[in-house]
């Protein structure tokens, strides 16, 4: 009985974060729209930007940005072609495996990211205000 208390408690805990989520990312996709960007293409902006200023660095490999996103790699592949046709982001191959890809922000996609950072990060504190650590 004691175990399945547990696993009852361990279901709803997790139907629980995936319900902050979904709200949080509804909320993002809204607030951003008017932006033009949704919440996965804010957050692609959100890990470049971050990226370069933690390492100098000015890209991120297309397998990078995928475990720091987590969305598949043809989702991914499908949000890097709309910012790019955007302006937003450039790709160009690795100098060091030509197999690969890199993905580079560019001004514009600095300058967006710099104008809507505000309002996620606001969304994200109201809607995870209630939310144990």
């Amino acid at each position: 009985m004691a175990a399945k208390k547990s696993e009852r408690m361990l279901v709803d805990e997790w139907r629980g974060i995936l319900a902050v989520h979904a709200r949080t990312t509804c909320e993002l996709d809204r607030e951003l729209h008017q932006y033009g960007i949704g919440a996965s293409d804010f957050e692609v902006l959100d890990v470049l930007v971050e990226g370069c200023a933690e390492d100098g660095g000015t890209a991120y490999r297309v397998q990078e940005l995928g475990s720091r996103v987590h969305l598949s790699q043809s989702a991914l592949s499908r949000l890097i072609g709309r910012l790019e046709k955007e302006g937003l982001v450039t790709r160009g191959m690795c100098s060091e495996d030509r197999r690969g890809v890199r993905v580079m922000i560019t001004d514009t996609g600095r300058a967006r990211h710099a104008e809507v950072r505000p309002l996620q990060r606001a969304v994200l504190a109201r809607m995870l205000a209630d939310r144990p650590a």
